[in-house]
Protein backbone atom coordinates (compact mmCIF):
# COMPACT_ATOMS: atom_id res chain seq x y z
CA UNK A 1 0.00 0.00 0.00
CA UNK A 2 0.98 3.77 -0.85
CA UNK A 3 0.42 4.86 2.71
CA UNK A 4 3.45 2.14 3.91
CA UNK A 5 5.92 4.82 3.70
CA UNK A 6 4.24 6.70 6.47
CA UNK A 7 3.18 3.84 9.11
CA UNK A 8 5.61 0.28 8.22
CA UNK A 9 9.17 -0.06 9.75
CA UNK A 10 10.71 0.40 12.77
CA UNK A 11 12.08 3.94 10.86
CA UNK A 12 8.47 4.83 11.18
CA UNK A 13 7.53 4.98 15.14
CA UNK A 14 7.72 8.47 15.13
CA UNK A 15 4.95 8.61 12.15
CA UNK A 16 3.12 5.86 13.99
CA UNK A 17 3.55 7.76 17.33
CA UNK A 18 1.64 11.12 15.38
CA UNK A 19 -0.78 8.66 13.73
CA UNK A 20 -1.61 7.41 17.35
CA UNK A 21 -2.31 10.74 18.56
CA UNK A 22 -5.12 11.11 16.11
CA UNK A 23 -6.89 8.60 17.70
CA UNK A 24 -5.48 5.51 14.90
CA UNK A 25 -5.13 2.04 17.06
CA UNK A 26 -2.69 -0.89 15.77
CA UNK A 27 -4.73 -3.01 13.92
CA UNK A 28 -5.65 0.47 11.39
CA UNK A 29 -2.03 0.22 10.70
CA UNK A 30 -2.81 -2.73 8.40
CA UNK A 31 -5.52 -0.95 6.48
CA UNK A 32 -5.52 1.14 3.76
CA UNK A 33 -5.46 4.78 4.23
CA UNK A 34 -8.32 6.81 2.54
CA UNK A 35 -8.18 10.44 2.01
CA UNK A 36 -11.81 12.51 2.66
CA UNK A 37 -11.02 15.73 0.24
CA UNK A 38 -14.23 18.01 1.85
CA UNK A 39 -14.04 21.45 0.36
CA UNK A 40 -16.71 22.25 3.24
CA UNK A 41 -17.16 26.07 3.81
CA UNK A 42 -19.59 28.60 5.79
CA UNK A 43 -19.68 31.30 3.32
CA UNK A 44 -20.73 28.87 0.60
CA UNK A 45 -24.54 27.82 0.60
CA UNK A 46 -23.44 24.87 -1.76
CA UNK A 47 -20.99 23.39 1.04
CA UNK A 48 -22.50 24.61 3.98
CA UNK A 49 -23.92 21.35 4.72
CA UNK A 50 -20.37 18.72 3.74
CA UNK A 51 -20.01 17.92 6.79
CA UNK A 52 -22.51 15.49 7.33
CA UNK A 53 -22.14 14.20 3.50
CA UNK A 54 -18.21 13.85 5.08
CA UNK A 55 -19.51 11.68 7.77
CA UNK A 56 -21.59 9.06 6.09
CA UNK A 57 -18.44 9.04 2.67
CA UNK A 58 -16.14 8.03 6.65
CA UNK A 59 -19.01 5.36 7.51
CA UNK A 60 -18.85 3.80 4.26
CA UNK A 61 -14.93 3.84 4.19
CA UNK A 62 -15.05 2.03 7.12
CA UNK A 63 -17.49 -0.75 6.35
CA UNK A 64 -15.27 -1.08 3.71
CA UNK A 65 -12.41 -1.62 5.80
CA UNK A 66 -10.59 1.26 5.23
CA UNK A 67 -8.81 4.30 7.53
CA UNK A 68 -10.85 7.38 6.88
CA UNK A 69 -9.21 10.64 7.21
CA UNK A 70 -11.00 13.99 6.54
CA UNK A 71 -9.27 17.04 4.88
CA UNK A 72 -9.90 20.21 3.17
CA UNK A 73 -9.79 22.25 -0.05
CA UNK A 74 -11.06 26.00 -0.23
CA UNK A 75 -14.40 27.03 -1.84
CA UNK A 76 -15.36 30.21 -3.60
CA UNK A 77 -19.38 30.89 -4.54
CA UNK A 78 -19.53 32.63 -7.61
CA UNK A 79 -23.28 34.36 -6.80
CA UNK A 80 -21.85 35.80 -3.77
CA UNK A 81 -18.28 37.01 -5.38
CA UNK A 82 -20.14 38.47 -8.83
CA UNK A 83 -19.60 41.63 -10.59
CA UNK A 84 -17.39 43.09 -7.95
CA UNK A 85 -13.05 42.18 -7.25
CA UNK A 86 -13.87 38.73 -5.74
CA UNK A 87 -14.97 37.20 -9.29
CA UNK A 88 -11.27 37.69 -10.12
CA UNK A 89 -10.10 34.81 -7.85
CA UNK A 90 -13.32 32.27 -8.78
CA UNK A 91 -11.02 30.57 -11.82
CA UNK A 92 -8.08 30.94 -10.03
CA UNK A 93 -9.07 28.99 -7.27
CA UNK A 94 -9.70 25.95 -9.65
CA UNK A 95 -5.68 25.63 -10.23
CA UNK A 96 -5.14 26.10 -6.23
CA UNK A 97 -7.85 23.18 -5.18
CA UNK A 98 -5.94 21.29 -7.82
CA UNK A 99 -2.90 22.01 -6.71
CA UNK A 100 -3.67 21.99 -2.78
CA UNK A 101 -4.97 18.13 -3.50
CA UNK A 102 -1.69 16.76 -4.56
CA UNK A 103 0.09 18.44 -2.36
CA UNK A 104 -2.41 16.70 0.38
CA UNK A 105 -2.62 13.22 -0.74
CA UNK A 106 1.01 12.97 -1.71
CA UNK A 107 2.55 14.38 1.37
CA UNK A 108 0.27 11.97 3.57
CA UNK A 109 1.16 8.91 1.60
CA UNK A 110 -3.13 8.21 0.91
CA UNK A 111 -3.97 5.13 -0.76
CA UNK A 112 -7.11 6.11 -2.21
CA UNK A 113 -9.50 9.31 -2.34
CA UNK A 114 -13.01 10.07 -1.95
CA UNK A 115 -13.65 14.00 -3.48
CA UNK A 116 -16.70 16.05 -1.75
CA UNK A 117 -16.83 18.98 -4.37
CA UNK A 118 -20.58 21.07 -4.84
CA UNK A 119 -19.66 24.18 -6.43
CA UNK A 120 -18.29 26.13 -9.77
CA UNK A 121 -14.61 25.55 -9.46
CA UNK A 122 -14.23 23.39 -6.66
CA UNK A 123 -15.70 19.91 -8.91
CA UNK A 124 -13.39 20.61 -11.84
CA UNK A 125 -10.45 21.48 -9.67
CA UNK A 126 -10.67 18.36 -7.72
CA UNK A 127 -11.37 16.25 -11.38
CA UNK A 128 -7.98 17.66 -12.45
CA UNK A 129 -6.30 16.73 -9.29
CA UNK A 130 -7.48 13.64 -9.18
CA UNK A 131 -6.20 12.75 -13.09
CA UNK A 132 -2.59 13.93 -11.93
CA UNK A 133 -2.47 11.92 -8.85
CA UNK A 134 -4.17 8.73 -10.70
CA UNK A 135 -5.01 7.61 -7.51
CA UNK A 136 -8.83 5.19 -6.99
CA UNK A 137 -10.87 8.11 -6.66
CA UNK A 138 -14.80 8.57 -6.34
CA UNK A 139 -16.49 11.84 -6.31
CA UNK A 140 -19.61 12.67 -4.60
CA UNK A 141 -21.07 15.94 -4.62
CA UNK A 142 -23.40 17.78 -1.91
CA UNK A 143 -25.76 17.83 -4.41
CA UNK A 144 -28.67 20.34 -5.93
CA UNK A 145 -30.63 23.26 -4.01
CA UNK A 146 -34.00 22.95 -4.35
CA UNK A 147 -35.53 25.58 -6.40
CA UNK A 148 -37.57 29.26 -4.99
CA UNK A 149 -41.62 29.01 -4.60
CA UNK A 150 -43.35 32.16 -5.13
CA UNK A 151 -46.07 31.62 -2.25
CA UNK A 152 -48.92 33.13 -3.72
CA UNK A 153 -48.24 32.06 -7.69
CA UNK A 154 -46.53 28.40 -7.20
CA UNK A 155 -43.84 29.66 -9.28
CA UNK A 156 -40.47 28.20 -8.99
CA UNK A 157 -37.80 30.44 -8.73
CA UNK A 158 -33.58 30.00 -8.51
CA UNK A 159 -30.57 32.50 -8.20
CA UNK A 160 -30.60 33.54 -11.67
CA UNK A 161 -34.03 34.78 -11.17
CA UNK A 162 -32.84 37.49 -8.81
CA UNK A 163 -30.40 38.53 -10.88
CA UNK A 164 -32.90 39.28 -13.79
CA UNK A 165 -35.18 40.96 -11.34
CA UNK A 166 -32.44 43.68 -10.84
CA UNK A 167 -32.64 44.24 -14.18
CA UNK A 168 -36.60 44.26 -13.81
CA UNK A 169 -36.39 47.16 -11.22
CA UNK A 170 -34.39 48.95 -13.40
CA UNK A 171 -36.57 48.91 -15.95
CA UNK A 172 -39.10 49.68 -13.37
CA UNK A 173 -40.96 46.05 -14.09
CA UNK A 174 -40.72 45.26 -10.62
CA UNK A 175 -40.62 47.45 -7.24
CA UNK A 176 -37.67 47.09 -4.73
CA UNK A 177 -40.23 45.67 -2.35
CA UNK A 178 -41.14 42.94 -4.79
CA UNK A 179 -36.84 41.95 -5.66
CA UNK A 180 -36.74 41.96 -1.46
CA UNK A 181 -39.49 39.12 -1.48
CA UNK A 182 -37.55 37.34 -4.10
CA UNK A 183 -34.42 37.23 -2.54
CA UNK A 184 -35.78 35.73 0.42
CA UNK A 185 -37.11 33.24 -1.04
CA UNK A 186 -35.53 32.23 -4.25
CA UNK A 187 -32.52 30.08 -2.50
CA UNK A 188 -34.26 28.49 0.23
CA UNK A 189 -31.63 26.15 1.34
CA UNK A 190 -28.02 23.76 1.22
CA UNK A 191 -27.16 22.65 -2.15
CA UNK A 192 -25.71 24.38 -5.36
CA UNK A 193 -28.22 26.35 -7.06
CA UNK A 194 -31.09 24.76 -8.23
CA UNK A 195 -30.56 25.41 -12.13
CA UNK A 196 -28.16 23.37 -14.58
CA UNK A 197 -25.60 26.07 -13.97
CA UNK A 198 -22.03 24.99 -14.00
CA UNK A 199 -21.74 23.24 -10.65
CA UNK A 200 -24.93 21.25 -11.81
CA UNK A 201 -23.25 20.56 -15.10
CA UNK A 202 -19.92 19.35 -13.61
CA UNK A 203 -21.76 17.13 -11.00
CA UNK A 204 -23.78 15.46 -13.59
CA UNK A 205 -20.54 15.04 -16.06
CA UNK A 206 -18.95 13.20 -13.02
CA UNK A 207 -21.65 10.62 -13.84
CA UNK A 208 -20.59 10.17 -17.14
CA UNK A 209 -17.16 10.36 -16.99
CA UNK A 210 -17.87 7.30 -15.07
CA UNK A 211 -15.71 8.48 -11.75
CA UNK A 212 -19.05 9.30 -9.58
CA UNK A 213 -21.79 7.26 -8.88
CA UNK A 214 -25.22 7.31 -10.44
CA UNK A 215 -27.67 9.81 -8.99
CA UNK A 216 -24.71 12.04 -7.92
CA UNK A 217 -25.49 14.88 -10.27
CA UNK A 218 -29.30 15.02 -9.88
CA UNK A 219 -29.88 13.77 -6.43
CA UNK A 220 -31.18 16.92 -3.90
CA UNK A 221 -29.12 17.90 -1.18
CA UNK A 222 -31.86 17.72 1.06
CA UNK A 223 -32.83 14.52 0.06
CA UNK A 224 -31.95 10.99 2.18
CA UNK A 225 -30.49 9.27 -0.89
CA UNK A 226 -27.74 11.82 -0.74
CA UNK A 227 -26.50 10.26 2.38
CA UNK A 228 -27.42 6.89 1.51
CA UNK A 229 -24.79 7.57 -2.08
CA UNK A 230 -22.11 9.60 0.19
CA UNK A 231 -21.90 6.30 2.19
CA UNK A 232 -22.22 3.94 -0.65
CA UNK A 233 -19.18 6.08 -2.25
CA UNK A 234 -17.36 5.15 0.93
CA UNK A 235 -18.00 1.76 0.41
CA UNK A 236 -17.02 1.65 -3.18
CA UNK A 237 -13.81 3.06 -3.25
CA UNK A 238 -12.58 0.33 -1.07
CA UNK A 239 -13.44 -1.63 -4.41
CA UNK A 240 -12.09 1.31 -6.56
CA UNK A 241 -8.89 0.74 -4.49
CA UNK A 242 -8.78 -3.31 -4.48
CA UNK A 243 -9.84 -3.50 -8.55
CA UNK A 244 -6.74 -0.72 -8.87
CA UNK A 245 -9.44 1.20 -11.07
CA UNK A 246 -7.93 4.57 -11.38
CA UNK A 247 -8.60 8.05 -13.05
CA UNK A 248 -6.45 7.87 -15.75
CA UNK A 249 -8.87 4.72 -16.83
CA UNK A 250 -11.95 6.35 -16.73
CA UNK A 251 -11.13 9.98 -18.20
CA UNK A 252 -10.10 9.52 -21.76
CA UNK A 253 -10.96 10.98 -25.04
CA UNK A 254 -13.72 8.54 -25.56
CA UNK A 255 -15.30 9.23 -21.89
CA UNK A 256 -14.70 12.79 -22.76
CA UNK A 257 -16.46 12.48 -25.91
CA UNK A 258 -19.45 11.16 -23.84
CA UNK A 259 -19.37 13.83 -21.29
CA UNK A 260 -19.91 16.53 -24.35
CA UNK A 261 -22.53 15.00 -25.76
CA UNK A 262 -24.76 14.68 -22.69
CA UNK A 263 -23.46 18.01 -21.99
CA UNK A 264 -24.71 19.20 -24.95
CA UNK A 265 -28.06 17.30 -24.87
CA UNK A 266 -28.66 19.06 -21.16
CA UNK A 267 -28.55 22.50 -22.65
CA UNK A 268 -25.61 23.09 -20.09
CA UNK A 269 -23.22 26.17 -18.97
CA UNK A 270 -20.49 27.30 -21.71
CA UNK A 271 -17.96 26.79 -18.54
CA UNK A 272 -17.62 22.99 -18.64
CA UNK A 273 -16.06 23.06 -22.57
CA UNK A 274 -13.66 25.44 -20.45
CA UNK A 275 -13.01 22.80 -17.64
CA UNK A 276 -13.12 19.85 -19.43
CA UNK A 277 -10.54 21.16 -21.59
CA UNK A 278 -8.27 21.62 -18.26
CA UNK A 279 -9.24 18.26 -17.05
CA UNK A 280 -7.82 16.71 -20.18
CA UNK A 281 -5.08 18.83 -20.23
CA UNK A 282 -4.30 17.17 -16.87
CA UNK A 283 -5.25 13.22 -18.34
CA UNK A 284 -3.04 14.00 -22.00
CA UNK A 285 -5.72 13.93 -23.85
CA UNK A 286 -6.16 15.97 -26.88
CA UNK A 287 -8.93 17.92 -26.81
CA UNK A 288 -9.35 20.61 -30.04
CA UNK A 289 -12.12 22.75 -29.53
CA UNK A 290 -13.78 22.08 -33.10
CA UNK A 291 -14.87 18.69 -31.26
CA UNK A 292 -17.63 21.06 -29.47
CA UNK A 293 -19.64 21.51 -33.28
CA UNK A 294 -18.96 18.39 -34.53
CA UNK A 295 -20.35 16.51 -31.23
CA UNK A 296 -23.59 19.63 -31.03
CA UNK A 297 -24.48 18.87 -34.81
CA UNK A 298 -25.08 15.34 -34.37
CA UNK A 299 -27.04 15.34 -30.78
CA UNK A 300 -29.90 16.77 -30.31
CA UNK A 301 -31.18 19.64 -27.32
CA UNK A 302 -33.35 17.14 -24.94
CA UNK A 303 -33.71 19.59 -21.74
CA UNK A 304 -34.61 22.92 -21.44
CA UNK A 305 -33.43 23.47 -17.71
CA UNK A 306 -33.07 26.84 -16.08
CA UNK A 307 -31.99 29.14 -17.64
CA UNK A 308 -32.91 28.37 -20.75
CA UNK A 309 -36.34 26.79 -19.71
CA UNK A 310 -38.47 25.85 -16.88
CA UNK A 311 -37.04 23.35 -15.71
CA UNK A 312 -34.66 22.66 -12.52
CA UNK A 313 -32.18 19.85 -11.21
CA UNK A 314 -34.86 18.32 -9.14
CA UNK A 315 -37.39 17.86 -12.20
CA UNK A 316 -34.15 16.49 -14.30
CA UNK A 317 -33.82 13.78 -11.03
CA UNK A 318 -37.44 13.26 -10.96
CA UNK A 319 -37.74 12.34 -14.78
CA UNK A 320 -34.40 9.62 -14.37
CA UNK A 321 -31.53 11.55 -13.93
CA UNK A 322 -28.45 11.80 -16.26
CA UNK A 323 -28.60 7.78 -16.48
CA UNK A 324 -31.93 8.69 -18.33
CA UNK A 325 -30.28 11.54 -20.51
CA UNK A 326 -28.12 8.54 -21.49
CA UNK A 327 -29.80 6.02 -22.00
CA UNK A 328 -32.28 7.95 -24.90
CA UNK A 329 -28.29 8.85 -26.42
CA UNK A 330 -26.99 5.76 -26.28
CA UNK A 331 -26.47 5.92 -29.92
CA UNK A 332 -24.42 8.66 -29.68
CA UNK A 333 -21.80 7.51 -26.56
CA UNK A 334 -19.51 4.98 -25.95
CA UNK A 335 -21.10 2.75 -23.21
CA UNK A 336 -18.47 0.38 -23.00
CA UNK A 337 -16.61 2.37 -20.81
CA UNK A 338 -15.59 1.10 -17.48
CA UNK A 339 -17.13 3.10 -13.91
CA UNK A 340 -16.21 3.37 -10.06
CA UNK A 341 -19.58 1.28 -9.69
CA UNK A 342 -17.30 -1.90 -10.99
CA UNK A 343 -20.09 -2.03 -14.13
CA UNK A 344 -19.69 -0.47 -17.58
CA UNK A 345 -21.74 2.86 -18.65
CA UNK A 346 -24.42 0.75 -19.97
CA UNK A 347 -24.60 -2.00 -17.15
CA UNK A 348 -25.25 1.64 -14.94
CA UNK A 349 -28.71 2.45 -17.09
CA UNK A 350 -30.03 -0.96 -18.23
CA UNK A 351 -32.85 -0.03 -16.02
CA UNK A 352 -33.18 3.96 -17.07
CA UNK A 353 -36.26 5.04 -18.78
CA UNK A 354 -37.37 8.91 -18.63
CA UNK A 355 -40.33 9.11 -16.08
CA UNK A 356 -41.24 12.83 -17.45
CA UNK A 357 -40.68 13.13 -21.45
CA UNK A 358 -40.72 17.17 -20.93
CA UNK A 359 -38.41 17.19 -18.59
CA UNK A 360 -36.30 15.15 -20.26
CA UNK A 361 -37.76 14.92 -24.20
CA UNK A 362 -37.18 11.52 -26.34
CA UNK A 363 -34.63 12.43 -29.31
CA UNK A 364 -37.60 11.96 -31.55
CA UNK A 365 -39.31 15.21 -30.04
CA UNK A 366 -36.16 16.65 -28.75
CA UNK A 367 -36.44 20.84 -28.59
CA UNK A 368 -33.81 20.98 -31.07
CA UNK A 369 -32.11 19.15 -33.65
CA UNK A 370 -28.53 20.15 -32.35
CA UNK A 371 -26.82 20.15 -28.94
CA UNK A 372 -27.23 23.67 -26.73
CA UNK A 373 -23.44 25.06 -27.11
CA UNK A 374 -21.47 26.54 -30.53
CA UNK A 375 -18.28 27.10 -30.79
CA UNK A 376 -17.71 30.35 -32.87
CA UNK A 377 -14.32 31.20 -35.78
CA UNK A 378 -13.26 33.87 -37.46
CA UNK A 379 -11.37 37.15 -37.46
CA UNK A 380 -13.37 38.38 -34.32
CA UNK A 381 -12.49 35.14 -32.47
CA UNK A 382 -9.47 32.98 -34.43
CA UNK A 383 -9.06 30.41 -31.69
CA UNK A 384 -12.68 30.35 -30.97
CA UNK A 385 -15.67 32.02 -28.58
CA UNK A 386 -18.46 29.94 -27.07
CA UNK A 387 -22.30 30.50 -27.06
CA UNK A 388 -25.02 28.44 -25.55
CA UNK A 389 -27.25 28.24 -28.34
CA UNK A 390 -29.94 27.19 -26.47
CA UNK A 391 -30.33 29.99 -24.49
CA UNK A 392 -30.74 31.91 -27.33
CA UNK A 393 -33.49 34.22 -28.99
CA UNK A 394 -34.28 32.50 -32.42
CA UNK A 395 -34.13 36.25 -34.07
CA UNK A 396 -30.54 36.43 -32.43
CA UNK A 397 -28.92 33.80 -34.06
CA UNK A 398 -28.11 35.61 -36.95
CA UNK A 399 -27.65 39.20 -36.06
CA UNK A 400 -25.30 42.41 -37.11
CA UNK A 401 -25.17 45.43 -35.41
CA UNK A 402 -22.92 48.07 -34.58
CA UNK A 403 -20.20 47.45 -31.34
CA UNK A 404 -20.69 49.46 -27.84
CA UNK A 405 -16.73 48.61 -26.30
CA UNK A 406 -16.32 49.23 -22.65
CA UNK A 407 -12.99 47.60 -21.18
CA UNK A 408 -14.51 46.21 -17.93
CA UNK A 409 -17.70 44.43 -16.69
CA UNK A 410 -18.12 47.79 -14.44
CA UNK A 411 -17.96 50.21 -17.27
CA UNK A 412 -20.32 48.19 -19.36
CA UNK A 413 -23.15 47.26 -16.47
CA UNK A 414 -23.02 51.24 -15.67
CA UNK A 415 -24.02 51.99 -19.58
CA UNK A 416 -26.86 48.95 -19.44
CA UNK A 417 -28.32 50.25 -15.60
CA UNK A 418 -28.38 53.65 -17.32
CA UNK A 419 -30.23 52.35 -20.03
CA UNK A 420 -27.58 53.06 -22.57
CA UNK A 421 -27.46 50.52 -24.41
CA UNK A 422 -29.62 49.94 -27.84
CA UNK A 423 -31.42 47.79 -29.63
CA UNK A 424 -29.10 45.84 -31.78
CA UNK A 425 -26.09 47.17 -30.08
CA UNK A 426 -23.44 44.22 -29.69
CA UNK A 427 -21.56 45.38 -26.48
CA UNK A 428 -18.49 44.23 -26.31
CA UNK A 429 -16.66 43.53 -22.60
CA UNK A 430 -12.65 43.00 -23.22
CA UNK A 431 -9.48 42.87 -20.69
CA UNK A 432 -11.76 39.89 -18.69
CA UNK A 433 -9.91 37.27 -19.76
CA UNK A 434 -7.64 34.98 -18.07
CA UNK A 435 -4.81 36.94 -18.66
CA UNK A 436 -6.04 40.64 -19.13
CA UNK A 437 -8.71 40.44 -16.03
CA UNK A 438 -6.73 38.90 -14.45
CA UNK A 439 -9.87 36.07 -13.54
CA UNK A 440 -11.94 35.46 -16.31
CA UNK A 441 -14.68 36.86 -14.19
CA UNK A 442 -18.41 35.52 -15.11
CA UNK A 443 -20.56 38.32 -16.71
CA UNK A 444 -24.22 37.13 -14.95
CA UNK A 445 -24.84 40.67 -13.67
CA UNK A 446 -25.04 42.35 -17.32
CA UNK A 447 -26.84 39.34 -19.25
CA UNK A 448 -29.18 39.08 -16.00
CA UNK A 449 -29.51 43.04 -16.56
CA UNK A 450 -30.73 42.49 -20.08
CA UNK A 451 -33.25 39.66 -19.26
CA UNK A 452 -34.54 41.53 -16.66
CA UNK A 453 -35.02 44.95 -18.91
CA UNK A 454 -36.66 42.43 -21.60
CA UNK A 455 -33.75 43.05 -24.10
CA UNK A 456 -32.15 39.96 -24.20
CA UNK A 457 -33.58 39.28 -27.55
CA UNK A 458 -32.40 42.40 -28.95
CA UNK A 459 -28.88 42.77 -28.05
CA UNK A 460 -25.98 40.68 -28.12
CA UNK A 461 -22.94 40.83 -25.56
CA UNK A 462 -19.35 39.52 -26.44
CA UNK A 463 -16.77 39.01 -24.02
CA UNK A 464 -13.15 37.66 -23.81
CA UNK A 465 -14.04 36.88 -19.95
CA UNK A 466 -16.86 34.29 -19.00
CA UNK A 467 -20.34 33.92 -18.14
CA UNK A 468 -22.19 32.28 -15.34
CA UNK A 469 -24.01 28.82 -16.21
CA UNK A 470 -27.21 31.12 -15.15
CA UNK A 471 -26.84 33.52 -17.75
CA UNK A 472 -29.02 33.30 -21.27
CA UNK A 473 -29.00 35.44 -24.18
CA UNK A 474 -26.65 36.06 -27.11
CA UNK A 475 -23.65 35.89 -25.09
CA UNK A 476 -20.78 34.82 -26.23
CA UNK A 477 -17.48 34.06 -24.07
CA UNK A 478 -14.13 32.41 -23.98
CA UNK A 479 -13.29 34.94 -27.17
CA UNK A 480 -9.35 33.72 -28.00
CA UNK A 481 -6.52 35.69 -28.25
CA UNK A 482 -7.94 37.57 -25.96
CA UNK A 483 -7.54 41.34 -25.95
CA UNK A 484 -4.34 41.57 -22.87
CA UNK A 485 -2.76 39.48 -25.48
CA UNK A 486 -3.46 41.60 -28.88
CA UNK A 487 -6.64 39.50 -29.85
CA UNK A 488 -8.51 41.13 -32.79
CA UNK A 489 -11.11 42.19 -29.71
CA UNK A 490 -8.33 44.40 -28.73
CA UNK A 491 -8.98 46.44 -32.18
CA UNK A 492 -12.36 47.42 -31.90
CA UNK A 493 -14.15 50.68 -31.94
CA UNK A 494 -17.78 51.73 -30.97
CA UNK A 495 -19.36 51.66 -34.16
CA UNK A 496 -17.78 48.81 -35.83
CA UNK A 497 -19.90 46.15 -37.23
CA UNK A 498 -20.31 42.76 -36.08
CA UNK A 499 -21.82 39.32 -37.46
CA UNK A 500 -22.71 36.99 -35.60
CA UNK A 501 -23.74 33.72 -37.33
CA UNK A 502 -24.61 31.06 -34.86
CA UNK A 503 -25.66 28.08 -37.15
CA UNK A 504 -22.96 28.60 -39.31
CA UNK A 505 -20.54 29.54 -36.23
CA UNK A 506 -18.74 32.44 -37.49
CA UNK A 507 -18.11 35.98 -35.33
CA UNK A 508 -16.62 38.54 -37.19
CA UNK A 509 -16.16 42.10 -37.46
CA UNK A 510 -16.36 44.04 -40.97
CA UNK A 511 -12.69 45.09 -40.74
CA UNK A 512 -9.89 43.93 -43.01
CA UNK A 513 -6.67 41.84 -41.99
CA UNK A 514 -4.50 44.80 -42.70
CA UNK A 515 -7.17 47.05 -40.75
CA UNK A 516 -7.23 45.04 -37.07
CA UNK A 517 -3.43 44.91 -37.66
CA UNK A 518 -2.65 48.45 -37.45
CA UNK A 519 -5.24 49.01 -35.11
CA UNK A 520 -3.48 46.38 -32.68
CA UNK A 521 0.00 48.07 -33.82
CA UNK A 522 -0.98 51.57 -32.33
CA UNK A 523 -2.10 49.77 -28.71
CA UNK A 524 0.51 49.88 -25.67
CA UNK A 525 1.77 46.92 -24.20
CA UNK A 526 -0.58 45.13 -22.16
CA UNK A 527 0.02 45.51 -18.03
CA UNK A 528 -1.93 43.49 -15.42
CA UNK A 529 -3.74 45.77 -12.97
CA UNK A 530 -2.21 43.42 -10.08
CA UNK A 531 0.85 43.99 -9.35
CA UNK A 532 0.90 41.97 -6.04
CA UNK A 533 -0.30 38.28 -5.04
CA UNK A 534 -1.64 35.43 -6.47
CA UNK A 535 -3.30 37.06 -9.02
CA UNK A 536 -0.47 38.94 -10.69
CA UNK A 537 1.48 34.88 -10.11
CA UNK A 538 -1.78 33.96 -12.03
CA UNK A 539 -1.82 36.65 -14.56
CA UNK A 540 1.65 35.37 -16.15
CA UNK A 541 1.11 31.63 -16.03
CA UNK A 542 -1.88 31.27 -17.49
CA UNK A 543 -2.66 30.42 -20.97
CA UNK A 544 -5.31 31.29 -23.31
CA UNK A 545 -9.39 29.96 -22.93
CA UNK A 546 -8.94 28.38 -25.98
CA UNK A 547 -6.53 25.87 -24.18
CA UNK A 548 -8.38 25.27 -21.37
CA UNK A 549 -6.87 28.52 -19.02
CA UNK A 550 -4.22 26.14 -17.89
CA UNK A 551 -1.17 26.86 -16.14
CA UNK A 552 1.80 27.45 -19.12
CA UNK A 553 5.39 26.89 -18.29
Amino acid sequence: MKSDVVKKGIERAPHRSLLYALGCTRSEMDKPFIGVINSFSEIVPGHRHLRGIAEAVKSGVREGGGVPFEVNTIAVCDGIVMNHPGMKYSLPSRQLIADSVEIVAEAHAFDALVFIPNCDKIIPGMLMGAVRLNLPSVFVSGGPMLAGRVRHTGQTVDLSSVFEAVGEVVSGKRSEEKLAELEEIACPGCGSCAGMFTANTMNCLTEVLGIGLPGNGTILAVDARRQVLAREAGRRVMEVLADEIRPRQLITKASLHNALTVDVALGASTNSVLHLMAIAHEADVNFPLAMVNEISQQTPCLCKLSPAGPYHIEDLDRAGGISAVMKELQGLLNLDLKTVTGKTLAENITHSRILNKEAIRPVAKAYAPTGGLAMLFGNLAPEGAIVRRSAVADDMLNHRGPARVFDSEETATEAIMKCRIKPGDVIIIRYEGPRGGPGMREMLTPTSLLSGMGIDDKVALITDGRFSGASRGAAIGHVSPEAASRGAIAALRDGDIINIDIPNYKLEIELTEKEITSRLAQLADFEPSVKTGYLRYYAEKVCSASTGAVFGG
